[in-house]
């Protein structure tokens, strides 16, 4: 079945819907009040702002527009580059990848990871990384079929809130 919408990368009058679907994002994941994300620090991350990185944007995104329903996206993909010490490379590290309920089973899902995975492979990259919930079978089942790799041994460690704040402290 021939695709019948093409990935673009997102621009600042996308970030509305970005967050959006991030929101549609958190709700899926049970955690429909987690998200604290504003237009403007989309805005900031992802174009040249003030939480840049050398005056390039921190993280990228592309999209896929809803040729359905023109102006509206059907999904996303939001990444950043990491630098692996082993590998003397950098990679991807995918932070989130949705496309809307309505819009699943039509490709866009895999064809989001392929971009990213194309992006990789042109830059010489050597990895292509992302977290999964435990609990998202569907999510599980969709990344094994395209031979994604779980990575059990490692533990992800987070700080945050005042745990950060007392670590940072001069």
């Amino acid at each position: 079945m021939p695709k019948q919408f093409e990935i673009r990368p997102a621009q600042v009058a996308d970030c509305a819907q970005i967050l959006d679907l991030i929101k549609e994002l958190a709700l899926y994941e049970k955690e429909p009040d987690a998200v604290e994300t504003t237009v403007k620090d989309l805005e900031e991350a992802l174009f040249v702002g003030s939480n840049t990185f050398n005056n390039q944007p921190a993280c990228y995104a592309v999209v896929i527009d809803d040729q359905d329903n023109p102006g509206k996206l059907s999904g996303f993909a939001l990444y950043m580059l990491h630098f692996s010490t082993w590998t003397g490379k950098y990679g991807i590290y995918l932070e989130d990848l949705y496309v809307r309920e309505t819009k699943r089973g039509l490709g866009m899902g895999k064809s989001l990871l392929e971009h990213l995975a194309q992006i990789c492979v042109k830059k010489d990259y050597a990895r292509f990384e992302w977290w999964v919930l435990d609990w998202n079978t569907p999510a599980w089942d969709f990344y094994l079929a395209k031979g994604s790799i779980p990575m059990t041994e490692w533990t992800m460690h987070r700080m945050q809130g005042q745990a950060l704040k007392d670590l940072g402290k001069n």
